[in-house]
């Protein structure tokens, strides 16, 4: 199975899965019932995801009223040894936040099933219709680990790793790109709503609009959107920009990528967009594409935050989350991180700045672990290889300097970590430090928060994550300054219990009512109510002292 850059909510990199919850209709009517609301002595438990038993359903097709296309189905398909295949879920923040909304209005999902040269038929799992787009090897490999993670994702993350331009990585970008437009055209029923997402499928709207114009066309974006002086960079950027443009509504995590996106609509499109800043969920900007208005937004995407809220609360979990403070040595302060292994998350920096304070007495290793679990990503990558063997180095090179026998400072766990232990390692930490150097919005801080009902815990977050511009009362840092991530972790360590208490009382406000449920209810009432903002459209000739976010 390919490695996959979860989704940059990060969609928690870690996802937990969503059983149930309100879900908006794609008509932007609300539909009844319910939504989506180094290691130690650690003794951990992976969880193999249970089989999942799938109904073939007919190639007829054509009979969804709403379809959501992405990069993966919500289940894997699996090779087993006997040459036999089966399908397993999924878990990912986009599974999380999507399948809600889906299983309420009988939807369909269109994407990729995980792997490579094998062509199967759409199924019904659990009253889901899944529909698969075939890859083959090579195009995995372009397309995907090209382009996509490459080429798109370093540019997309202000450029921390330099992408690689390469002609046929793009052509294989269009192709699968043309296929998936194609699948979702034959899905689709007649006036249907679809919703694309993510950086992979950024040409899509424009195909599909070309092939059905009479659907609703939606698009997503999870990642951050970059400043326009690194987009300029890419030898595509007017297809790209183009392709987007294909949808009625494009939404963003923050104002700032919207902002971005306008500036480039003009400047590369040559089309004229609306006057003055984009609001969160309001004052949607507005690009004129011939008769089209096509609607631009930002949409904080969120957690699941009830149905964590309440599942952290229950004995079990509490009795697992005391029992692993005893496997810890039962120390005055648990730190957790909790990443896909990905140079963006920034795990080298929480690790320095954790050595340092060592080093100058400010944390004492007597009374303080790190627990960082790193779920493995794109381990066949050499510069994935070589990352991750520097950050088990580092970690080495702590415990060799500051551990006891038996007692390690910092407890390194590398694979995946089943849903019920990920919630117990949340409840149990003191302060959980979310580091990246860029991130689209990172649900791990909101699931954490969402984990401490009794208001005991701190949050440290990068300023570079789209959570930050709501986390407002979270430690706060800068990942690119040692000092300030430093200054950040001793204040959630040494602050007084009320004002600790004060700030997460402020952080559970904010993710408890503005929960997925809400994200996914803005943007599909958005996308189905023709919202044009009144302002003037500004052209591409009055644009020359238009400056764009930075």
């Amino acid at each position: 199975m390919t490695d996959q850059p979860s989704n940059d909510n990060d969609s928690s990199d870690y996802a937990l899965p969503d059983p149930s919850g309100p879900a908006p209709a794609p008509n932007g009517s609300v539909p009844n019932g319910s939504v989506a609301n180094g290691a130690g002595p650690i003794d951990t438990e992976v969880a193999e995801p249970e089989p999942i038993q799938a109904q073939p359903i007919g190639a007829g097709g054509g009979n969804s009223g709403f379809v959501v296309v992405a990069n993966r189905l919500p289940v894997d398909l699996e090779k087993l040894p006997d040459g036999s295949t089966r399908w397993k879920r999924s878990p990912g923040g986009l599974v999380t936040a999507l399948e809600p909304v889906l299983r309420s209005n009988k939807g369909a999902w269109v994407g990729w099933a995980g792997v490579p040269d094998v062509d199967v038929d759409p199924i019904i799992e659990d009253g889901l219709e899944l529909h698969p787009v075939p890859l083959t090897a090579q195009e995995v490999e372009d397309y995907y680990e090209g382009f996509s993670n490459g080429t798109l994702w370093p540019l997309y993350h202000d450029v921390i790793v330099r992408p690689v331009y390469d002609r046929k990585w793009w052509a294989a970008y269009v192709q699968v790109n043309r296929r998936f437009a194609e699948a979702t055209a034959k899905v689709a029923a007649e006036g249907a709503t679809v919703w694309v997402q993510d950086y992979q499928l950024q040409l899509v709207p424009k195909m599909l609009r070309m092939l059905r114009p009479d659907l609703t066309i939606g698009f997503f974006l999870h990642i951050p959107f970059p400043p326009v002086e690194l987009f300029m960079q890419m030898p595509w950027r007017t297809e790209i920009i183009e392709g987007l443009l294909g949808a009625d509504l494009i939404g963003f995590h923050l104002p700032g990528g919207a902002q971005n996106f306008l500036y480039l609509a003009r400047r590369l499109a040559g089309q004229p967009t609306s006057r003055g800043n984009v609001g969160v969920r309001s004052k949607l900007g507005v690009v004129q594409v011939g008769f089209r208005n096509v609607r631009v937004g930002a949409f904080p995407i969120s957690i699941a935050s009830a149905e964590l809220d309440e599942h952290s609360r229950r004995r079990s979990v509490r009795e697992r989350a005391a029992k692993i403070r005893a496997e810890l040595g039962n120390p005055k302060n648990i730190l957790l991180g909790v990443d896909r292994l990905d140079y963006t998350k920034g795990i080298d920096i929480r690790l320095n700045a954790l050595e340092e304070l060592l080093m100058e007495g400010r944390v004492d290793p007597s009374d303080t672990v790190m627990v960082q679990l790193a779920t493995p990503s794109r381990e066949r990558v050499q510069s994935y290889i070589k990352m991750r063997g520097d950050i088990e180095r580092q970690v080495g090179r702590i415990n060799g300097e500051f551990a006891r026998v038996g007692y390690p400072v910092v407890h390194y766990l590398h694979r995946p970590i089943p849903r019920e232990e990920l919630i117990a390692f949340f409840v149990a930490a003191d302060a959980m430090l979310v580091t990246p150097l860029r991130d689209g919005m990172n649900l791990v801080a909101k699931e954490y928060v969402a984990c401490h009902s009794g208001l005991n815990g701190a949050l440290v977050l990068s300023e570079f994550t789209g959570a930050a511009a709501e986390l407002r009362q979270a430690y706060l840092c800068n990942p690119h300054d040692l000092d300030s991530v430093k200054d950040a972790i001793a204040s959630a360590l040494t602050d007084d219990r009320d004002t600790k208490r004060r700030r997460m009382r402020s952080l559970r406000r904010q993710v408890l009512t503005h929960d997925v449920d809400r994200w996914a209810r803005a943007f599909l009432d958005a996308l189905a109510h023709d919202q044009v903002a009144g302002s003037a459209l500004l052209s591409d000739e009055e644009d020359m002292y238009s400056e764009p976010h930075r």
